[in-house]
């Protein structure tokens, strides 16, 4: 019989620290109404604990909400592109942290779309029936590689994120299918350039993060790149427009989503958008926007979801998700992030004042 690999449970992390527009105004050439209608951004979460903290809670919440004990977990897949550190990898970290004593892991880095990818990987392995049940993360702390100084992606990003378990089951749920592509000839539209195994010592002494945007080619791009890999993938299953219920794009800016919907003919009271509280959280977006539509309501038992992503490469993605009965968590974890005894603009100080620096003024 054939295996599908049901959403059986989801928790999020979005750590406390709240860093609006009008905050980044008190140090950069920019304003509340500048930000806002390009992007539809109104704040985002600053984290004051490494990701992997973040990744902890929000797994020990996905847990209870799926009500099944860590030792049943055989895999983790933690999608992102801001680990603590690169050897060993995260997900071994939250392996044995949550106690997952049966379990593997591994890391999954394709930037803003590491969540959908890593989802497509583990629903796979358990139609493969080398699994039974996966945990996987999306999270980011965006924050750590912010250039300050560079008001056109500074802007845009935030902390946070969330994990889902996957259980296999004979009926047809979860992750039906996914579409995975990459938009060639597209690398410099989004890129950390320098940082890597490639650096030099002399290099890496001298090294400070500045994320390279494009802005008008990553708009352009990331539009298309949805748009064909969510009509390559309804066209590849035979599901017609009509037949989704609810659409979860990746939220990285107001617009982008607006404008990948009007071209799908899916009406925005069908869209869960969320970027105004979060900004784009790359890898932490959807899973982020499924549980705020879960507890919003928004997704009802039986419903098929549409969701595209798109992230640095430029790689893109679109996945059809088939929600199971349950819509409410069957517990709920007490596990909760460290108090955080600083603003957020406490917390990013020392990076904007090297900012400073650097360019001399913001």
């Amino acid at each position: 019989m054939k295996k599908y690999a049901e959403i059986i449970g989801w928790g999020k992390c979005a750590p406390p620290a709240i860093l609006t527009n009008n905050d980044l105004a008190t140090f950069m050439d920019t304003s509340d109404e500048w930000i806002y209608s390009r992007t539809g951004i109104k704040q985002r979460h600053i984290a004051h604990v490494p990701c992997s903290e973040m990744s902890y809670v929000a797994s020990e919440r996905a847990i209870a909400c799926a009500g099944i004990d860590a030792k049943e977990i055989d895999l983790v897949i933690f999608g992102t592109n801001s680990p603590d550190q690169m050897v060993p990898n995260s997900a071994s970290l939250i392996v044995n942290r949550i106690g997952a004593t049966h379990a593997t892991g591994f890391d999954l880095n394709s930037a803003c779309t590491s969540f959908l990818y890593a989802l497509n990987v583990a629903t796979d392995m358990i139609k493969a029936g080398s699994i039974k049940t996966a945990l996987v993360i999306g999270m980011e702390k965006t924050s750590t590689i912010m250039d300050w100084g560079k008001r056109d992606s500074s802007v845009l990003f935030g902390d946070g994120g969330g994990a889902v378990i996957l259980q296999a089951t004979d009926e047809a749920l979860g992750l039906l299918d996914a579409k995975l592509s990459l938009v060639m000839d597209t690398r410099e539209a989004i890129e950390l350039p320098g940082l890597g195994m490639n650096m030099t010592h002399k290099e890496m002494s001298e090294f400070y993060y500045s994320l390279n945007f494009l802005g008008q080619e990553v708009f352009k791009n990331a539009i298309k790149g949805m748009q064909d890999a969510c009509t390559s993938l309804l066209e590849r299953t035979n599901t017609a427009q009509e037949e989704i219920d609810f659409f979860v794009p990746h939220q990285a800016n107001a617009r982008i989503i607006q404008t990948l919907a009007k071209r799908m003919g899916i009406g925005m009271d069908n869209v869960m958008l969320c970027v105004e509280r979060y900004g784009n959280t790359s890898a932490g977006t959807i899973p982020l926007a499924l549980c705020d539509a879960l507890t919003e309501g928004r997704i009802k038992p039986g419903m098929l979801l549409l969701t595209a992503t798109f992230g640095a490469g430029l790689t893109c993605g679109a996945g059809l998700i088939r929600w199971g009965k349950r819509v409410t968590p069957i517990a709920e974890s007490d596990v909760q992030l460290p108090i955080c005894d600083k603003t957020a603009l406490e917390i990013i100080r020392p990076a904007i004042d090297a900012a400073k620096k650097r360019y001399g003024k913001l």
